[in-house]
């Protein structure tokens, strides 16, 4: 079997009010998944260009990083092609200045805002859990 090293960039997208932190989540509502925005470079594209574009085109969102967050890590097999997958992807801290999640590509059916508690429970991937505790424990300072 091949193995693949790719890499990949997304973004907590989060904004803080009276009620708390919310973050936006992606959601297919037939398969039942929710996860955070995150996509592939193009050609030449750099870790934070990618991460701004992929969250822009899957939320709708217009967004400025914040600062890095982390990086999590997983390995998936594609058996017709003989390939293991070793994928990396970067994470951003993200604020929404302008946009609308009305505006979302068709990648997933749903672009939400929940609470951080709402965002933990509904999370499809615990690694994505923990990078989204790691973004709201630094907020909280």
């Amino acid at each position: 079997m091949i193995v693949s090293k790719v890499y990949s960039a997304g973004g907590i997208v989060y904004r803080s009010d009276s009620r708390g932190i919310q973050i936006i989540l992606c959601g297919r509502v037939k398969s039942g998944i929710w996860v955070l925005p995150k996509g592939t470079p193009i050609s030449g594209e750099s870790i934070t260009s990618t991460a701004v574009r992929e969250v822009v085109e899957e939320t709708g969102l217009l967004v400025s990083i914040e600062r890095k967050i982390g990086t999590i890590q997983y390995k998936f097999e594609n058996l017709q092609e003989e390939i293991l997958y070793d994928k990396k992807v970067h994470f951003f801290l993200m604020s929404p200045i302008g946009g609308s999640i009305n505006n979302h590509d068709n990648e997933f059916d749903v672009v939400e805002w929940c609470s951080f508690t709402d965002a933990l429970t509904k999370m499809t991937h615990a690694n994505e859990v923990r990078i989204v505790e790691k973004a709201v424990s630094l907020l909280r300072g």
